[in-house]
């Protein structure tokens, strides 16, 4: 099992620059969902490849929604929880393409 570390800590987007603000939960920027390949396990920033993951789905299992991220650099995908005040466009952009496997 995946020991969960609360990591507090703001970053600017790989991606698109945006500005977060993170609360310790946060794992991709808000503005265009993507995330950086920063964990092995969720908040101990010990992956070696630090690539870009871009968001490739999203997914809903008992009512809650998923963003599958997919490593740029070295393939591997995660999947995280859709937090409060993400880019609901980009959501219903992603949740309407098929999740590729």
């Amino acid at each position: 099992m995946r020991k969960f570390t609360r990591t507090i800590e703001n970053f600017d987007c790989g991606n698109c620059g945006y500005k977060v603000f993170g609360n310790g939960y946060t794992n991709h920027c808000p503005n265009c969902l993507w995330s950086r390949h920063v964990d092995v396990s969720p908040g101990d920033r010990s992956a070696m490849c630090w690539g870009m993951m871009e968001p490739v789905g999203i997914e809903i299992k008992g009512g809650e929604h998923t963003v599958a991220h997919r490593c740029l650099v070295c393939g591997e995908t995660s999947r995280n929880k859709v937090a409060k005040g993400d880019n609901f466009e980009v959501i219903l952009e992603l949740a309407s393409r098929p999740l590729a496997s």
